[in-house]
């Protein structure tokens, strides 16, 4: 019987430590509605502090990507997960705004940063030769799935008992996970005398240690790529993708549907749902990713986002529950495919080497894009009582990012066969 490879024990390993990460982040969602009531904080300022969460974890991570080509994989999981294992604890004890802001904005943001940013396209480029692109999807998939998966059982402690046995949940999955990651994780697959899977005795390229200050490696690479066009193109729509996902969704959706009478459980029962889609969907573009025009999957990714964007406010207005199982379904397969191909093309842009800080500045635009619709979304509920402008215009949005990529060059979008693992 063939042994399977470790590469895929640390998938598995890297998989569930980004959902947990994804799960302690998207809760935001769930407490909105208990922290607004039982503290009296305005939604705007709550909002304020989950955009500057997303904000955050986003522009960590071109220095999350350097700061593991300075300490190593493994150490900067354990630090990552201690950091967000504290910010839960801390949770416990806040009573006043400022401390929501620096708990749920600061620390979580933070600790999030490298699970939902770099660890994914880290992971499949180190360790993976072959499959890479089912790899990426794969992991991809856990990024949205995270943030999803558990929120109707959230939902259903914080509706019957307390947030705060919520938060007890999340303290004892993230622990669980915290020992896994010191017990099984590895930095490469050479520390164990590996190859990465599918590579052969004839390439021995390894993940080096740089020894160089990680904000000067992180800003040299960010100066090197403000000078490609496809960096500003891939930036432009990635901006656009967060705006359409964890800024508005992530954070307004359950609240959204509250407005028209769905209970919290039952909207977070949807986001589930899409989570199933979602993994669905991220491992399939993975796949497609190796193997079609990248520029072209993300254009019909970005344009079926968009169009159910827009259907989602008359969802809601009809009160069709038909009509929201069908934005689910869509939306959910849609929900984060786009990154598998904006991998690709970063790392056929930039090279292996620099695709991990190159691709970690793209996903920094990203929650930028997040933070402004997370705080946008509270901000135009308090204006008008009605989230349904903010969904509309994100799907507006999404057409234009659909546009974007289209103007990536077509040498630099298209897979080379050495890109291509069957």
């Amino acid at each position: 019987m063939k042994r399977i490879h470790f590469s895929w024990f640390i998938l598995v390993i890297t998989f569930f430590s980004i959902i947990i990460a994804g799960i302690i982040r998207s809760s935001s969602g769930v407490f909105i509605v208990p922290f607004e009531a039982e503290f009296g904080w305005d939604r705007s300022m709550i909002s304020l502090a989950f955009a500057l969460s997303l904000f955050l974890y986003g522009f960590s991570g071109p220095f999350m990507a350097a700061l593991i080509e300075v300490l190593g994989l493994k150490k900067m999981m354990v630090y990552a997960m201690m950091t967000l294992i504290v910010g839960v604890f801390l949770t416990y004890f806040m009573d006043q705004s400022w401390h929501l802001i620096i708990i749920w904005g600061i620390i979580i943001g933070l600790g999030s940063g490298l699970f939902l940013t770099v660890l994914s396209p880290y992971v499949a480029n180190y360790w993976f030769e072959k499959r890479k692109g089912l790899a990426l999807g794969i992991l991809t998939a856990s990024t949205a799935t995270g943030q999803l998966i558990l929120l109707p059982l959230l939902a259903y402690i914080v509706e019957n008992y307390s947030w705060r046995w919520a938060i007890s949940l999340i303290l004892i999955v993230s622990s669980f996970m915290f020992i896994i990651i010191i017990l099984f994780m590895r930095n490469t697959p050479q520390e164990i005398g590996l190859l990465p899977y599918g590579r052969t005795e004839g390439s021995n390229r390894s993940a080096k240690t740089n020894k160089n200050n990680p904000i000067t490696i992180a800003f040299k690479t960010l100066k090197d790529a403000l000078r490609v066009k496809e960096f500003w193109l891939l930036a432009g729509s990635f901006f656009i993708c967060g705006l359409s996902t964890s800024g508005l969704i992530g954070t307004h959706f359950i609240a959204y549907c509250f407005s028209f009478g769905i209970t919290v459980v039952a909207a977070a029962s949807l986001l589930s749902f899409m989570g199933i889609f979602d993994i669905i969907g991220t491992t399939i573009s993975g796949w497609l990713s190796d193997r079609y025009d990248n520029r072209w999957l993300l254009f019909w990714y970005y344009l079926l986002r968009g169009a159910s964007l827009v259907l989602l406010p008359f969802a809601l207005m009809k009160g069709s529950f038909t009509l929201l199982i069908i934005f689910s379904i869509f939306y959910g397969l849609d929900w984060i495919a786009t990154v598998p191909p904006t991998v690709n093309i970063t790392r056929q842009v930039f090279g292996v080497e620099k695709s991990g800080i190159v691709y970690g500045w793209i996903f920094a635009s990203h929650q930028v894009g997040g933070a402004v619709a997370a705080f946008a979304g509270g901000l135009f509920y308090k204006l008008f009582n009605s989230y349904t402008w903010a969904f509309i215009l994100a799907g507006i949005f999404c057409l234009l990012a659909s546009s974007f990529v289209l103007l990536i060059k077509k040498e630099n979008a298209n897979i080379s066969s050495e890109n291509v693992h069957i």
